[in-house]
């Protein structure tokens, strides 16, 4: 905020200039800026002396030249101080309240009761009783019993068989042995020797070369200027305000007719603008293909003949003779005893004990248990619930909400007004006096005003 305040004084100092300048040059003033006392003199009231010299010659003409002065102005800013500020807000705490609260509930107490119970017990009782039964009573009696046996019995005998009996006999044998023997010989063979050779061939390069060309292009030529521009003193463009409101030494009407207000010239900025076309050089790259020779180096194979002596192996077959032992099975008869077993059958006789069962009666004497049903009485005990109403007491905690208030601290940040002496350039119009050509219409009728713009 300080900051876009301190940017629009100047433009605000400007403008109190400007309409101060305004203000100098209106028809109340007119005698002390803009001449017009002296020009009721030269013109003598009118024409004056105009009717007398008619003829063309030069004036003196009032300009005014704007000039800038820097001025300190006295300027009132807003600015923002802290200032710390306390406030008072309420928590609340949560306080626990303890109290005692009482409950009724049942609960099934066991009780104990003596009861007689009847019951019926089965009693064993016992009786003798008695059975016949028949046992198988084991006897033994001898007894001979024949019977036969196969005895074995031995007789020697007699048989020829042939036997191949092995013999041994030496005989000459002739084989045939691959000997080896070594011959020398030439061999012609064929070796690839590497060569190198320079070749010449052409490669294709891409280079970028700058282009010169020209760009047309429009250029801004706009800029601001300063205009020198005649104003009515009464406010009105055409130099002739209300004659209720001209209050110089001229008068509102004068010899000329019409209203005596003058003119008077005021400095303007104006923004000439315009646009001019120019043509700009640039450079542009293009990119060239051409074609470059160069010399590489190539490695050929040329096929050399080469001779060596190599050592030749050939086989000769040479006849050998040898003795070898050779075996010949010869079948010889030969005889041998052996004996021969046979199972004669044979009787013998011989005693065997023989035991038999004979079925014989016997009677027992046994035990019959029966069960008889007796009762019985017996006192038992029995627990049953019964409910039975208690009271306890128990504790109950609440949370109660208690305000309490607090104080606490913050900054403000409160505006006040400072007055401050800032630079400002004020545009003053400065009188200047130069001399213009002037010729009259004819003295008759005083077709041109005079200089001062007052009659």
């Amino acid at each position: 905020m300080r900051r876009a305040t301190l940017a629009l004084l100047p433009a605000f100092a400007l403008l109190v200039a400007t309409t101060q300048a305004w203000a100098g040059c209106g028809c109340g003033s007119a005698s002390a800026d803009c001449g017009c006392a002296a020009a009721s003199s030269d013109c003598g009231g009118g024409c004056g002396d105009a009717a007398a010299d008619c003829g063309c010659g030069t004036t003196t003409k009032t300009t005014y030249v704007p000039t800038y002065e820097t001025v300190m102005k006295t300027v009132t800013s807003t600015e923002y101080v802290q200032e710390q500020r306390e406030r008072t807000y309420t928590v609340y705490k949560r306080v626990p309240r303890t109290e005692e609260k009482t409950s009724t509930y049942t609960v099934m107490e066991p009780q104990t009761e003596e009861k007689e119970v009847t019951y019926t017990v089965h009693v064993p009782t016992y009786e003798e009783k008695t059975s016949t039964y028949t046992v198988m009573v084991p006897t033994s009696e001898e007894k001979e019993v024949t019977y036969t046996v196969m005895v074995p019995s031995y007789e020697e005998k007699t048989s020829t068989y042939t036997v191949m009996v092995p013999t041994t006999e030496e005989k000459e044998v002739t084989y045939t042995v691959k000997v080896p023997q070594y011959s020398e010989k030439e061999v012609t063979y064929t070796v690839n020797v590497p060569q190198q050779e320079e070749k010449t061939g052409t490669r294709t390069v891409t280079k970028r070369v700058p282009v010169e060309t020209t760009r047309t292009v429009t250029v801004n030529t706009g800029h601001w200027e300063t205009q020198m521009v005649e104003v009515g003193c009464g406010g009105s463009s055409d130099g002739c305000g209300s004659c209720g409101g001209c209050d110089s030494g001229c008068g509102c009407e004068s010899g000329c007719g019409g209203c005596g207000c003058g003119t008077r010239t005021v400095c303007k900025r104006v923004w000439v603008g315009g646009c001019e076309t120019k043509e700009v050089p640039c450079t542009t790259y293009e990119c060239v293909t051409e074609e470059v020779p160069y010399t590489y180096t190539v490695c050929t194979m040329v096929p050399e003949e080469r001779t060596k002596t190599v050592k030749v192996c050939n086989y000769v077959d040479e006849e050998r003779t040898k003795t070898v032992s050779v075996t010949k099975c010869v079948p010889e008869e030969r005889t041998k005893t052996y004996k021969v077993c046979k199972m004669v059958p044979e009787e013998r006789t011989k005693t065997v004990t023989v035991t038999k069962c004979v079925p014989e009666e016997r009677t027992k004497t046994y035990k019959v248990c029966k069960m008889v049903p007796e009762e019985r009485t017996k006192t038992v005990t029995v627990t049953k619930c019964v409910p039975v109403e208690k009271t306890r007491t128990y504790t109950v905690t609440t949370y109660d909400c208690v305000p309490e208030e607090k104080t606490q601290t913050y900054t403000v940040c409160v505006p006040q007004t400072v007055t401050k002496e800032v630079p400002v350039k004020v545009c003053k119009m400065v009188a200047q006096t130069v001399e213009v050509p002037a010729c009259g219409g004819g003295c008759g009728g005083c077709a041109e005003p005079a200089p001062c713009g007052c009659n």
